[in-house]
C-alpha cells in the first residue's frame, strides 16, 4: 500500500536530444586529448610526470562527462638515436652509441558497448504519481501542465520577488505566503478572464508588449504596465477638495477593462 505506480514515458525528441548530447561530448573530450597527444609529441612538453598527464586526462573526462566512454591509458614510448663515439667525419669503421629517450603518451577508444547500453535508455524518464485512478496516459498529460505550475513559481520568485524572507516567526511566514497565494489567484483569474474574453470575442492579439506589439497570450504583468500610468489628482484648498481630475483611460485600457468586466468608472470618483 505504501509502494506508488510509476509510468516510464519514452520520447522520440528527448531520444534525438540526449544522442545529440553525448555526440558532442565525445566530439568534445576527443578534441581535448587530440591536443594532449599533439603536446606530449611536441619538443617541448613541458608535461613529462605521469601523475602530471594522469591529472590532466581526468580533467578532460570530468569536463565533458565521459569517463565511461573512453578509455584513456598512459603508455610510454622509446624514442632511439644514434651518436658518434668519436669526432670527425663517419665513415665504415665509425662506432656509433645508441640512446634511447623514454617519452609519455596516451592513448584512448570509444568503449561501443557503454555507449551502446546507455542508448537503450535515451528518451526514457519515469513518472510518480500518487494517484492510482490514473491511467498512464493521463499521468502524461498532467505532467505536461508542470510548465504552468512552475510558470507561476517563476513569477513569484522574479515579478513578486519573495526571496529573501526575513521573518522568523512561523505564523507570520505563513500569513505571507498567504498574500501571495491570493496575489497569484488574482493574477491567474485576470489572465483567464482576458484571455477568454479574447476567444468570445475573437480578438487574435491585442498590443500590450512595449511599443505596442501584438501579444497573443496577454499577462497580468502586460496588463498592470499598461494601467500603472493611469492617474488621478486631486486639487485641495485648506484640506477641501475644489476639483478632481479623473484618469484619462485610452481606448486600449478602455477595452482591457471592457474585456475583464471592470467597469470603467472604477477609475473615477463615486458620487
Amino acid at each position: 500500500m505504501e509502494v506508488w505506480p510509476i509510468t516510464w514515458v519514452w520520447s522520440t525528441l528527448l531520444t534525438l536530444h540526449q544522442r545529440a548530447r553525448r555526440d558532442r561530448r565525445l566530439a568534445g573530450a576527443t578534441e581535448a586529448l587530440e591536443q594532449l597527444h599533439r603536446r606530449l609529441a611536441g619538443a617541448r612538453a613541458r608535461l613529462r610526470g605521469a601523475a602530471e598527464i594522469d591529472r590532466r586526462v581526468a580533467e578532460i573526462l570530468e569536463q565533458y562527462r565521459v569517463a565511461s566512454y573512453l578509455k584513456v591509458k598512459r603508455v610510454v614510448r622509446e624514442e632511439h638515436s644514434f651518436k658518434q663515439l668519436r669526432r670527425g667525419r663517419p665513415g665504415p669503421d665509425t662506432a656509433y652509441r645508441k640512446i634511447t629517450r623514454r617519452r609519455f603518451d596516451i592513448e584512448w577508444s570509444i568503449d561501443a558497448a557503454a555507449v551502446a547500453y546507455d542508448e537503450k535508455s535515451d528518451g526514457m524518464y519515469p513518472l510518480l504519481s500518487n494517484d492510482r485512478t490514473l491511467t498512464p496516459v493521463q499521468v502524461l498529460e498532467a505532467h505536461k501542465g508542470q510548465p504552468t505550475i512552475e510558470k507561476r513559481f517563476e513569477q513569484v520568485k522574479t515579478v513578486h520577488e519573495i526571496a529573501p524572507v526575513y521573518l522568523k516567526n512561523e505564523g507570520r511566514i505563513e500569513a505571507l505566503f498567504t498574500l501571495y497565494f491570493l496575489a497569484l489567484l488574482v493574477q491567474a483569474l485576470i489572465e483567464r478572464e482576458l484571455r477568454l474574453a479574447m476567444q468570445r470575442e475573437a480578438i487574435d492579439e491585442l498590443p500590450l508588449y512595449p511599443e505596442q506589439r501584438q501579444c497573443r497570450r496577454p499577462t497580468t504583468e502586460q496588463v498592470l504596465r499598461l494601467f500603472s500610468l493611469a492617474q488621478r489628482h486631486r486639487l485641495l484648498h485648506e484640506g477641501q477638495t475644489v476639483q478632481t481630475f479623473d484618469a484619462d483611460l485610452t481606448d486600449l485600457q478602455r477595452q482591457i477593462l471592457a474585456l475583464i468586466a471592470v467597469p470603467a468608472h472604477a477609475y473615477r470618483v463615486s458620487a
